[in-house]
């Protein structure tokens, strides 16, 4: 294993070294010039001229070796010592980037080298870096959020499920047949909203095989099956529900469709309680719009309603249904993954308006 193995130089020391070789072949190199094309045509015997003294080739010698002995051993000490600069400016980089795959690898994915000034190689291998970061932690991100999401989400129809229960606890005279026939539906619809989930997750927010649903049917269907819940909060609902087709996922629209009633329901605090929920085809849009009673809410507060995990003063809940604050949140996640829109206004008298507006779609004929 490498770590077992001896550890070399590290990659400056190889490029001090390598620096400073250079200089040392190149100052070589110089000094054969000078060989090759000076020395060498300089006689070795004594120069008799009229003029005085004339240096042989051996006189230059004397002369030159020494100095040049000097001069390269300057030359390695100047190429070591500016090798060692050069290359820790040229591998300053790395550290950043060894740097931030620690910090990765130690679970920090928020961490980015940022290397913007930069327009080499590093630079490059930096942005890289970061983008694959990024998409990491895009990745787990998601993964989390499905896992919060599943454990939000199985929490409706368990709850579904303890109120059916509750209730025929305390009346032994109703058709516990028809309380059974509810319980299968419900956990079925559980188990549906648990592998939608993961499609969805999966599938990157797209809809792999969109189906034509009539939105009114979901809606009656949602209306059916928190009734009970309804009745135990003393809520009442009103359906109005017209034809509307869209195109997308039964499951998750019809989770879309009881997720808003759900919240409408548990988020009502009002001496005459109402819910109304309406759908409806207009300008080539399917529209769904869910209104509650309550207490008044800011409009800039409403902006806030689908962000995760809010909750808090402006929320009006009940306190054995107060949330995490992911029911919103899931439901502007279905929506955007079947192309529509949500929007949050507050409602005249108090209350809130939800109104969710999807593609519309042919009907199949028959």
């Amino acid at each position: 294993m490498r770590g077992n193995e001896r550890r070399g130089l590290s990659a400056r020391w190889k490029l001090t070294l390598s620096y400073a070789g250079f200089l040392m072949v190149a100052g070589a190199l110089l000094l054969a010039v000078v060989w090759v094309f000076l020395l060498r045509y300089v006689p070795d015997t004594t120069i008799n001229t009229s003029g005085g003294f004339v240096p042989n080739r051996s006189d230059l010698l004397d002369a030159f070796v020494p100095p040049t002995v000097i001069a390269l051993f300057a030359l390695l000490v100047l190429g070591l010592a500016g090798g060692w600069l050069l290359a820790g400016r040229m591998l300053s980089p790395l550290a950043s980037i060894t740097e931030a795959t620690r910090l990765a690898g130690a679970g920090s994915l928020s961490h980015r080298v940022r290397m913007d000034d930069r327009r080499d190689e590093f630079g490059e291998l930096a942005d890289a870096f970061d983008a694959m970061l990024t998409k990491v932690e895009s990745h787990v991100a998601e993964q989390q959020r499905f896992a919060a999401n599943a454990s939000h989400e199985l929490r409706t129809p368990l709850a579904i499920m303890r109120t059916v229960i509750d209730v025929a606890r305390k009346d032994p005279g109703r058709d516990i047949t028809a309380d059974l026939a509810r319980l299968k539906a419900t956990n079925d619809r559980a188990i549906a909203l648990t592998e939608a989930l993961l499609v969805l997750s999966r599938a990157g927010n797209t809809i792999a095989q969109p189906e034509v649903i009539d939105l009114s049917l979901l809606a009656d269907e949602a209306v059916d099956t928190l009734l009970s819940l309804a009745e135990q909060q003393s809520v009442l609902l009103r359906i109005d529900g017209s034809v509307a087709h869209t195109a997308g996922s039964p499951t998750l629209l019809l989770q879309m469709m009881t997720n808003l009633i759900h919240n409408a329901i548990v988020h009502n605090q009002s001496q005459e309680a109402r819910v109304w929920v309406r759908t409806s085809p207009a300008h080539g849009r399917a529209i769904v719009t869910v209104e509650n009673t309550g207490a008044h809410v800011p409009a800039d507060r409403l902006a806030r309603f689908t962000e995760p995990f809010l909750k808090g003063t402006g929320r009006a809940h009940l306190d054995h249904h107060a949330g995490n604050g992911l029911g919103l949140s899931i439901v502007e996640k279905i929506v955007e993954a079947h192309g529509g829109t949500l929007r949050l206004t507050p409602r005249n008298g108090g209350g809130i308006t939800v109104r969710v507006e999807l593609p519309e779609a042919i009907a199949p004929a028959h």
